[in-house]
């Protein structure tokens, strides 16, 4: 599945794409990532659904312009504009990572309406963010003036670490890609010195208040945000189930990939067949 689109908001231009015939259902992709995690499962679903996906601003394909924040407020809002130029209303939404609390953010703060939704190893909710985003948050420009070869190092190291099973050399270059070259080096920082955990303890204070369809995925072997941020989520949400992977960490699109699409598939067939239990 190509990004052959473009679609143009507020300075910024965002790369996506869309494909298949039927319901429809968005993926949100996290940090450091882009829809390139997601494209295969959603050329899977282009048979039976309409599928869509989206590089947000700062990432992937999409415009990294040193003045444009990239924060979760502005990536819900960026995110409420797309669906409208979609022309979308309730999709299934399946979120990753950092696109957790974007689409949370979206539904929740937005007002925006979901068919259901599926958070995969996401971030939502505090406390969040590695030593490493901490130190990034305290010397932003000082990696950024790194030799590219050190910054490209730190970047590989990074990432792999997010897979419990290890990434090829192939894919780890793809996921490493879009922040390399300079815009790409201070994208990859900036992002980081954006984030904002006020964001998370504001969806915190309002997951109560979901009421459609939740189905949470969790590599049960994710370094990077452990299976008790899971567990305490499902609480958070009442009409939330969990389902845990094993041999999955936080890259669970790689480690275990035919287990993710059997749980998509399975998920989106019980949604539109209704089968699902009442929240609580």
């Amino acid at each position: 599945m190509e990004l052959s689109e473009r679609f143009e908001w507020r300075g910024r231009e965002i790369a996506c794409g869309r494909a298949g015939v039927g319901p429809p259902v968005v993926f949100c992709h996290g940090t450091p990532f882009s829809s390139l995690l997601w494209r295969p499962f959603a050329d899977a679903l282009s048979r039976d659904f309409t599928v869509h996906v989206w590089d947000m601003p700062g990432y992937g394909r999409s415009s990294k312009q040193a003045e444009h924040p990239v924060d979760f407020g502005v990536q819900a809002e960026a995110f409420t504009a797309l669906l409208a130029h979609w022309g979308l209303h309730r999709p299934h939404v399946i979120a990753h990572d950092f696109g957790g609390a974007v689409s949370l953010r979206t539904h929740l703060t937005m007002g925006i309406g979901y068919a259901s939704l599926m958070l995969v190893d996401v971030v939502a909710i505090p406390p969040s963010g590695s030593p490493f985003f901490t130190f990034v948050q305290a010397h932003p420009r000082v990696l950024d003036q790194l030799p590219a070869y050190i910054h490209t190092a730190i970047v590989r190291t990074y990432i792999q670490g997010a897979s419990h099973r290890g990434l090829r050399d192939d894919d780890l270059d793809a996921l490493v890609h879009p922040w390399t070259g300079p815009d790409g080096q201070s994208a990859f920082y900036r992002q980081i010195a954006d984030y904002d955990e006020r964001f998370l303890e504001e969806n915190e204070r309002n997951l109560g208040r979901i009421d459609i369809p939740t189905r949470i995925v969790w590599g049960a072997q994710d370094a990077w945000i452990p299976t008790d941020t899971a567990q305490r989520l499902q609480g958070l949400i009442p009409t939330a189930e969990l389902s845990l992977v094993e041999g999955a960490g936080h890259l669970i699109h790689h480690d275990a990939p035919v287990a993710l699409m059997n749980e998509i598939r399975t998920w989106l067939s019980r949604v539109r067949a209704g089968v699902l239990p009442e929240a609580p």
